[in-house]
């Protein structure tokens, strides 16, 4: 069931010039949330332990294999389409977990059920999801498309207010989110600039 993640293509409501799947976009947030779990930990006395937050970006949006993408404008367009969808994906989660062998299901429940998710991880984990969206926002926009620039911006908005609760970020869009916008010649010839 979970291999079906790629089979989710996100951005729905938008002309992309590359589509992203959910699985794609998963590994790129769980090396994202690794990233800022060790930036934290390093800096800023955080206790993360990198390997587990690395794990629940892997499998944050597991429920969408159930659910779809639904796109940000429709499950934000209103408190009771929000509070729905909320109760959606948790059903979604309880059952990717009951198709699990039962040997195996509290191992995978920590990981799929979002309730039972420690906040501070939770917020680690929604940041990476953020600057991974934002990444792709800027994707689209070295290939040229315009469609993408509100989405950007709503983007940048969000990380702004996650870095006041994860200083992370701000390290994160300052060091590596330039070398986004690079090829890789420039990436490979250019020192690394700390």
């Amino acid at each position: 069931m979970l291999s079906r993640m790629r089979l989710i293509q996100r951005w729905g409501l938008m002309r992309n010039t590359r589509a992203e799947n959910v699985q794609e976009h998963s590994l790129q947030v769980a090396v994202i949330a690794h990233a800022l779990a060790l930036i934290s930990n390093r800096h800023y006395a955080g206790t993360f332990n990198a390997e587990r937050v690395a794990v629940l970006g892997m499998f944050h949006d597991a429920s969408e294999i159930l659910t779809g993408d639904l796109p940000t404008p429709v499950k934000y367009g209103s408190e009771a389409i929000r509070a729905a969808y909320k109760t959606l994906e948790h059903q979604a989660e309880r059952r990717l977990l009951e198709l699990l062998p039962d040997d195996l299901r509290e191992d995978y429940a920590p990981l799929l059920d979002s309730q039972q998710v420690d906040p501070e991880e939770q917020r680690l984990v929604k940041a990476a999801d953020c600057l991974a969206g934002y990444l792709k926002c800027v994707e689209e926009a070295g290939a040229g498309n315009h469609e993408f620039r509100h989405a950007e911006r709503a983007q940048l908005a969000k990380i702004e207010d996650l870095a006041r609760d994860v200083p992370a970020v701000q390290d994160f869009m300052q060091r590596y989110v330039p070398a986004f916008s690079l090829s890789l010649d420039e990436i490979s010839h250019s020192p690394f600039q700390p």
